[in-house]
Parts: structure tokens; C-alpha cells; sequence
């Protein structure tokens, strides 16, 4: 490790000194998910050679022989953390119900909600990967730990953060002061700081989204998609990037780092299901981790962290990344009849395929 670095271990005990009377258990906890991830990490840089894929269902393979890399993830994020004692209970993308830490176990003060492998359809194309997680209080009463524990709004939740499985194996958090971003070092097998106090800035020329869905957008978001395609001839003034990963945790250490926008917004194909993203496990971490970067997220109509969560797997739409960005969506979503109508396609006037008018 080069000289004057400092691992996950010693940054968390640092924390904790700067608060007396802490107990230990966070720290114990943020080290409980450092190992989980780069146990995740692991098997997930391994693919094929020890048997996991990503996309593929279940029930195609001999289930001797092959399992999904998702499934896996999540058994990895239960195993490695429901005996430690800081965890009183468990909720993950991957479960329909949540899991309380058995009682063989001590049960600890915090809740836990996870998605253990975002993007798992990337696997099998070598495309980044990613773990995704919030940490909130657990009731004080002396019982059981319920699933109506975990709904709490996102102002509430105590740390949060992501792994990346990419090149390199970053791990992003926040406990509420900042955000700072960690390094696998594999000759140490440890994280060490390399990303201290990421900031997103407040203007960004770049945006993500899915164009496929383009049919389906509010009028909002097809006119903001569309001012930024029409660049520098347009009402924005300047040229716009696109890009899609179709990975959450890619697109947003993007933006944590390059800045920009991601856009995974309501749209009209199921109009009893208002979004795509889990709000307890993936909504609620990013947007925790993006606002104390500086950054901002939106459902389009209110803050992400401010939604009351009414069911453990609600699903919500998500928009955030550099602040500016965000609050003209916001705005747009208030008056959501201004502005031009725009043609159905993204390349309306002029693409390539249909020349611009002369």
C-alpha cells in the first residue's frame, strides 16, 4: 500500500473517536460489509471459472452445476453479516420477505437493506457490477424486529453507500458528513481511501437514460431529453453527452466523479407500478450518498429521501446527479404542459436518418 494511504479500518476508528461513548458496533458493521463485498467481488471477477452467470434463468441450468451470480450476492450478504451482532434484521432486493437475524445471534441496534448485485444482467457481457446498501436504527423496543421496521424515510438512514466491481473495486459511503470512496488494494486484501470528499458539480454537460423507453416519458423528461439533444443549436445552448450503462452503481460513481445526470423517470407502461428502482434498497442509498456529495435527487414531483415508504419493496422512479440539472426536471415537473411539443422520436427533425430543413 503506498505511504500515507489509510484503510477502511483506521478511517472507521477515526470516526468513532471523534464520537465518545460510541459503542463500536458501526464500525464492526462498515468492516462486516467490506468483507462481504470483497467476498462478492471476488466470485464476480471469477464468473464462468467458478460456475456463476449473471442473466440467465434459474431454471435453464442444472442447478448442480451452475447458480446466479445475483443469488449468490445475496446469500454472501446475509451469511457474512446476520452472526456478527450489529444487525437486528435484513431486507434485500432478492427476498420477498425481510430476515431477522436468528436468535442463536445477538441482535445488534441497526437494519440493513441491500441489493447485492445491481446490474446483475452485466455479467455475462463483462460489464460493471455493483452492491448496494443502507443502514438505519432499528427500533429501541425490546422485541422482535418486524419488516414495518425498515419503513423509514430516507433522512433517516445513518450510512449508506455502494461497492463497484469494475477495474478496480471501489467502495463508496456515507455516514452523513461527506462522502468518501475506497480502493481495493489486493496485495492487502483491504479498502484504502483514494477518493476523499467526492463532490458532484453543479453543472454537467452529460446524461444517462435508457432511450429505449422514450415512448413512454412524461412530457417533462422528453423535453429535457430533447433540449439537451438539440446541443448547442438548441434552447441549452451547448453539445450534451448520452450514455446508459444499465447499471446503477456505474452510472452514479460516474457522476460522483465526472459529474452529470441520471434519468430512470415514471413512465406510462404500468400505471399502478410509478417506478423501477426499490426505494429501501436503491433509491434511498444513492440519493443519500449523491446529496451529501453536493448533488440532488428527485422522483420528479419530491425529494427521494423525503417519500414515506409504504411497502418494504415500493418502487419508485429516480432522477439525480448535478444539482442544476436536477432542479430544472424539478421544475419542468411543475408546470408539466410548458414548453414545445416534441415529436415521439428522439431524432425528430434531424438525425441520421432525416436531414435537417433547409
Amino acid at each position: 500500500m503506498p505511504e500515507g494511504l489509510k484503510t477502511l479500518t483506521r478511517y472507521t476508528i477515526e470516526q468513532e473517536h471523534r464520537h465518545p461513548g460510541s459503542s463500536g458496533e458501526f464500525s464492526a458493521l462498515l468492516n462486516v460489509l467490506a468483507t462481504a463485498t470483497k467476498t462478492i467481488a471476488n466470485r464476480v471477477t471469477r464468473g464462468r471459472i467458478v460456475g456463476s452467470l449473471g442473466a440467465q434463468p434459474a431454471d435453464s441450468l442444472p442447478p448442480t452445476v451452475h447458480r446466479r451470480l445475483d443469488a449468490i450476492a445475496d446469500d454472501i450478504m446475509v451469511s457474512e453479516s446476520q452472526w456478527t451482532g450489529p444487525l437486528s434484521a435484513l431486507l434485500s432486493e432478492q427476498r420477498s420477505e425481510f430476515h431477522p437475524v436468528p436468535t442463536e445471534y445477538r441482535r445488534g441496534k441497526y437494519l440493513l437493506a441491500f441489493d447485492a448485485l445491481d446490474g446483475a444482467s452485466n455479467i455475462d457481457v463483462n460489464l460493471p457490477v455493483g452492491t448496494i446498501f443502507s443502514v438505519l436504527r432499528a427500533p429501541d423496543e425490546d422485541r422482535a424486529p418486524e419488516a414495518a421496521d425498515f419503513l423509514q424515510p430516507g433522512v433517516r438512514q445513518v450510512c449508506a453507500g455502494f461497492t463497484l466491481y469494475g477495474p478496480a473495486t471501489m467502495l463508496v459511503l456515507t455516514t452523513g458528513s461527506g462522502v468518501d470512496g475506497f480502493t481495493l488494494d489486493r496485495e492487502i486484501g483491504a479498502f484504502v481511501l483514494t477518493h476523499p470528499r467526492m463532490r458532484i458539480p453543479d453543472d454537467t454537460s452529460g446524461f444517462a437514460i435508457n432511450a429505449a423507453n422514450e415512448r413512454f416519458w412524461e412530457r417533462p423528461v422528453r423535453r429535457y431529453v430533447h433540449e439537451c439533444l438539440e446541443g448547442a443549436e438548441g434552447p441549452r445552448g451547448r453539445d450534451f453527452n448520452m450514455r446508459w450503462v444499465a447499471s446503477l452503481v456505474a452510472d452514479t460513481f460516474h457522476i460522483l466523479t465526472r459529474g452529470g445526470i441520471y434519468l430512470y423517470p415514471y413512465d406510462t407502461r404500468e400505471p399502478e407500478r410509478p417506478g423501477r428502482v426499490s426505494l429501501l434498497c436503491g433509491a434511498n442509498p444513492i440519493a443519500f450518498v449523491v446529496e451529501q456529495a453536493g448533488g440532488a435527487a428527485t422522483t420528479g414531483g419530491e425529494r427521494v429521501l423525503e417519500v414515506p415508504p409504504r411497502a418494504p419493496h415500493q418502487r419508485v422512479p429516480i432522477i439525480f446527479g448535478s444539482r442544476n440539472e436536477v432542479e430544472r426536471i424539478v421544475r419542468y415537473h411543475r408546470d408539466p404542459d410548458a414548453g414545445p411539443l416534441f415529436d415521439a422520436s428522439l431524432f425528430g427533425s434531424r438525425s441520421l436518418f432525416r436531414p435537417a430543413p433547409h
